[in-house]
């Protein structure tokens, strides 16, 4: 398989293992349920990148050092590699041990130095396991999906239903907006892709794997990504923490940015 292809089937293998483990374990305990779904899909994921694609850095949430800011001196591999990939085992976690919630994630993507002068994002698959397809087999989005149409209407805007950014409110005031609320960074902007809002907006608390497939999917859709402040996203950093976010159709990027800097 190449990068792009291995990425959705990593994703679709690891939303099998989970929506398996939901069934199995069910909700009486949503505690151990995340705990449970975190470490299925990581080990799953992890043993299936060492098994094809041997050569290649991982960077994972799981990772007992994910998180870490490196500074000169002992570094990670994921550093001086020219092939990374950022996982994001279970995107969600919450939503994952509340019944009947289908908004959370499995993201997969992968980050070439060769990309660019800072590298880049090269494949991404962000997997929806509790959504299908008319044939009913489980929803996973790739890098190849066609630019939907937007809908007439108010300016639609993903946030977090538990911790959206303060000046959120203020930008949908200011730009006669509309708020939907939802799990998983990687459902939201899937829900731009898909057409079913028009923005995600975040601020505050967000590493590499919470927006690297998403962004992937997000560009190979021909969406806008960027930091609010509309500066590039940038991954495979020595600090791997990225704590915003803009996801948009591309003609309301001018606008949401515009409004952002004066709503902060």
């Amino acid at each position: 398989m190449d990068d792009q292809a291995f990425a959705e089937w990593l994703a679709t293998r690891a939303g099998e293992a989970l929506t398996g483990l939901r069934a199995a374990q069910g909700f009486a305990d949503p505690a151990a349920l995340k705990n449970a779904g975190d470490k299925a899909s990581h080990d799953l994921m992890v043993a299936e990148l060492a098994r094809w694609r041997p050569q290649d850095a991982v960077l994972s949430e799981e990772h007992a050092d994910s998180r870490q800011a490196w500074s000169s001196g002992e570094q990670p591999p994921r550093l001086t590699a020219d092939r990374v990939w950022i996982i994001d085992p279970l995107d969600g976690t919450r939503e994952f041990s509340e019944e009947g919630r289908t908004d959370w994630a499995v993201h997969v993507a992968l980050w070439e130095r060769s990309a660019g002068p800072e590298g880049g994002l090269t494949a991404g698959a962000v997997g929806l396991p509790a959504r299908t397809r008319r044939d009913g087999t489980p929803l996973v989005l790739g890098t190849g999906l066609p630019t939907v149409t937007r809908t007439d209407g108010p300016i639609r805007i993903a946030v977090s239903r538990s911790r959206p950014p303060a000046f959120v409110s203020t930008l949908i005031e200011e730009i006669g907006g509309q708020a939907v609320p939802m799990g998983s960074a990687g459902v939201k902007v899937c829900a731009v892709v898909l057409g079913e809002v028009d923005a995600y907006v975040h601020a505050g608390g967000q590493y590499e794997w919470d927006s690297a497939a998403p962004v992937a999917v997000a560009l190979g859709a021909g969406m806008h990504a960027s930091r609010i402040d509309g500066s590039p996203l940038r991954y495979n950093r020595p600090d791997p923490l990225l704590p915003d976010l803009l996801v948009c159709r591309p003609e309301l990027a001018e606008q949401l940015l515009a409004t952002i800097a004066r709503c902060q």
